[in-house]
């Protein structure tokens, strides 16, 4: 199975994926916030129909020739390698992320293991959304599904660029949600349209996160040949949250300093060893070793 898709189908299709998997999302009416446990089990049951849907729709896009690899391979579902894929970018996210793993150890890193904290979590629906639905079923529609799309015509470093975008715009549908529901509660209409700069300004900030985000998993995918690599650093990624520049003059002297070190010294590392330990040698990756 090869895939030579132009420039315009790729793209049109890719969009096709990602408004399935957005308006998957609002299938189901309902009175409470996407936080509410209620909300989330609908959209679990209406993302993995879009999950499971996926992979006919890329199929369909191929040549169905002798030659090549099958349809798994190119969506990064492979044994070969799969071990370093699941250590090697996580060591390499958390090298990027050495800022705010010290400043989780000056906080306490036992409160990050509390066994009773940890079982009401692993209980809760939106521990499972945040660490395992949603990091699984968006790496793949958005990486693993779209960049055999993408990357016959658009090449390694266009592919990287171009498929996070339908990753960013898809999470600016969380503003419709946020002026839906704060939008209830406000009735001071001077107040209301600050409320809507503000939510705006947000969805912005979301949106070039995201795309950011999304262009380092797209080329953790090519790089690696494999799934499992994105779907870790994205969990990873869900866990420590965005790094909170603004609290590091909070922890005082001399910690702020060895905190602000310890960011410009994991983004140096991570710089320099972005290539390195993301070779396809280390993970056998031979479907996309010809795009990079």
């Amino acid at each position: 199975m090869e895939f030579a898709v132009s420039c315009v189908s790729g793209v049109l299709s890719c969009f096709v994926l990602a408004l399935a998997y957005v308006g998957s999302l609002y299938l189901w009416t309902s009175k409470f916030s996407r936080n509410h446990p209620s909300t989330i089990k609908r959209r679990f049951f209406s993302v993995l129909l879009v999950t499971l849907a996926a992979p006919p729709y890329v199929w369909l896009w191929a040549n169905n020739t002798d030659k090549g690899y099958s349809l798994w391979e190119w969506l990064g579902i492979r044994t070969a390698g799969i071990g370093a894929a699941a250590v090697l970018p996580l060591v390499l996210t958390m090298i990027l992320f050495l800022g705010p793993i010290v400043m989780v150890f000056y906080d306490g890193i036992s409160s990050y293991f509390d066994l009773n904290l940890l079982k009401s979590e692993v209980s809760s629906s939106l521990w499972w959304r945040n660490y395992w639905v949603a990091p699984f079923t968006e790496e793949f529609v958005f990486r693993a599904c779209m960049l055999p799309l993408l990357i016959s015509c658009l090449g390694f470093s266009k592919a990287v660029f171009i498929c996070p975008l339908f990753f960013g715009v898809a999470h600016i549908h969380h503003v419709i949600e946020r002026l839906r529901f704060q939008g209830r509660v406000l009735s001071n209409p001077s107040y209301m349209c600050q409320r809507i700069f503000f939510l705006h300004c947000i969805s912005v900030f979301q949106f070039c996160y995201t795309t950011v985000f999304g262009a380092y998993t797209a080329f953790l995918f090519l790089r690696t040949g494999h799934l499992v690599a994105p779907v870790i650093c994205h969990s990873f990624c869900n866990l420590m949250g965005f790094p909170a520049f603004g609290e590091i003059s909070s922890y005082g002297q001399p910690r702020s300093s060895i905190i602000s070190i310890a960011f410009v010294a994991g983004l140096i590392a991570f710089i320099f060893l972005l290539f390195p330990m993301t070779s396809s040698s280390f993970f056998n990756n031979k479907v996309y070793a010809g795009f990079i």
